[in-house]
Formats: C-alpha cells, structure tokens, sequence
C-alpha cells in the first residue's frame, strides 16, 4: 500500500478494486473518507459528545419553531388543545429522529457510524478539488463529516412528512382549524433551516454553542420586554405565578444551559449557576433603561 502515490488535494483518494489493485484518485465512496495515505477508508468512529450535542441542537431548531408558531395562533383558544398540538409536534420531530438514525449504518440501531470532522474544510469539500498542475480539475467532492450532513436533511424530510401526515388528522379531531396555520409556517420554516444547513453547516457546527447562548438571552429579554410593568418587583410576580410564563423561562433556562454544557463538555459545571443571570440582570435593570425616562432625559 505504501508503494502506491498519494493523491493530490485533500479529499482526493483511492479505493480497493477486487483484484487488489488501487482506483485511480477520486471521491471516495459514499460512507468513506481518504486517511493521510490518500486511501479511502470506511467511517466506523463512534460520535463524540459534542456531535451529539450539535444534532441534539439541529432537532432544537424545527422543535422550538413549531412551538412558537402553534403558540402564536392559539390566541383565545383552549389550553388543552395547544397542549396537545405541542406534543403532537415533539412527537414529529423525535419519531423524525428516531427514523433517521435507523435507516443509517448501522441499519436498525439507535447507534450511529461516523466520520469525525477534524476541520472546517471538512464540511466544505466542494471548494477543494485540486487541479494538478493547472490543468483538468479532479472532482473529489464527497461528504467526508458523513453522515452529520446527510442525516441533518434525513430528520427534516421525515418530520416534515409526519407534520402534513398526524397534524391534520389531530386538527380534525380537535376541530381546530386555527391550528392549520402552524402547518403552513411549517411549510415555510423546513425550507430555510434546509438551506441554511446545506450553505452553513460547518459555520454552525463550531459555533452552536455561542448560537444558543446569544438566542436564549436575546429571546429572554424579548420576553420581558413585551410586559406592560417593567418594574422589577412585576416582572419577578409575572414570571413566578403565571404558569405560562413560568414554563417559558424555564425553557430559556434549559436552552441556556444546553449551550454551556456544549461549550465546556460538562467540564466546568459551575457555569451553569450563571443560567439565570441574564433573566435576573433585566429585571434588575429594566426600570433604568425604560425608553420614556431616556427619552425625557
């Protein structure tokens, strides 16, 4: 094997024929990735947490957007019925997920065969195919984080698919027509966290953990921000004995903290007392910076 060339670029590389002769450089086969040697080997790495970590987020996306829509149209209706369309829609995406890791190798397991990205370039294979010597370019484009690409789209296709397929049945049980609208959004919101995956996956995989704690505070604060008292004795009542926005903040609060435990790998647990400084530092603050009083100022 040594006495064969590498080949150039860095996903160009070689596969085993049958008569154990090497093919000439190119993509690897799809579930292989080239090693240093330039031979395509198969993907058999077990994820690391933070792999998990990055899919446990990706399914977050569709998730939490799903609740705030149904939330969002389920003005003046029924609780229980809000309540049920939100466990409908968790239903979706964890069958979604479930589906994807078993139709991936290995086949009928939860456990999941990967490639583990060592770079960024990884995620981007397109924008690396040599061209030796400035002539004919070599096409190695292959998806050499296989599968944290593919399997992104396979969750997305098959909770989409249970979303048009369970959701009406439910909405016509619950003789909720309101409830469609959380439908169509859902139709609008696939096809952008698609694209945003196929253009920004490797951006997002080095960086969710900042993405999550950067969004889980601007959305607290935008949370408080819509009550009419922003005194903080009010928004500290509002908050404790309302149910539901009791249940939002704690939310904040477990998204906020997933994206610690991202960050620090369940190293430095003492960050997650920091979980409620955001919430407590507006309402603390919010009396000072009231737009009015800057404004008379």
């Amino acid at each position: 094997m040594s006495a064969v060339r590498t080949c150039p670029g860095l996903y160009c590389g070689r596969t085993e024929l049958v008569d154990n002769t090497w093919s000439d450089c190119g993509a690897c086969p799809r579930g292989f990735r080239t090693n240093a040697s330039s031979y395509c080997v198969e993907c058999t790495d077990e994820p690391t947490l933070y792999d998990w970590q990055y899919l446990g987020f990706m399914v977050l996306l569709p998730l939490v957007l799903h609740w705030f829509f149904i939330d969002m149209v389920a003005t003046g209706k029924k609780k229980i019925t809000t309540v049920m369309q939100h466990f409908c829609a968790l239903s979706e995406i964890l069958c979604g997920t479930l589906a994807a890791l078993l139709v991936l190798p290995p086949a009928g397991s939860l456990a999941l065969y990967v490639c583990t990205p060592k770079a960024l370039s990884d995620w981007y294979t397109l924008l690396h195919n040599p061209q030796p010597d400035y002539k004919e370019t070599l096409h190695c484009t292959q998806e050499a984080v296989y599968p944290l690409y593919t399997i992104i789209l396979l969750i997305y296709a098959f909770s989409l698919l249970l979303t048009v397929t369970l959701r009406p049945i439910l909405l016509i049980w619950l003789k909720n027509n309101s409830g469609k609208k959380a439908i169509y959004c859902a139709l609008y919101f696939y096809p952008i966290l698609v694209l945003t995956h196929t253009v920004a996956a490797g951006l997002i995989y080095c960086a969710f953990p900042y993405i999550i704690i950067i969004i889980s505070m601007m959305t607290s604060a935008s949370h408080f921000s819509i009550k009419i008292d922003q005194s903080a004795p009010a928004l500290l009542i509002s908050s404790i004995k309302n149910t539901r926005n009791l249940i939002i903040l704690v939310g904040h609060w477990t998204i906020h903290a997933y994206g610690i435990i991202s960050l620090t790998g369940f190293k430095e647990l003492w960050y997650l007392t920091l979980v409620p400084a955001p919430a407590l530092f507006y309402i603390l603050t919010a009396q000072f910076s009231d737009p009015l009083k800057i404004h008379n100022d």
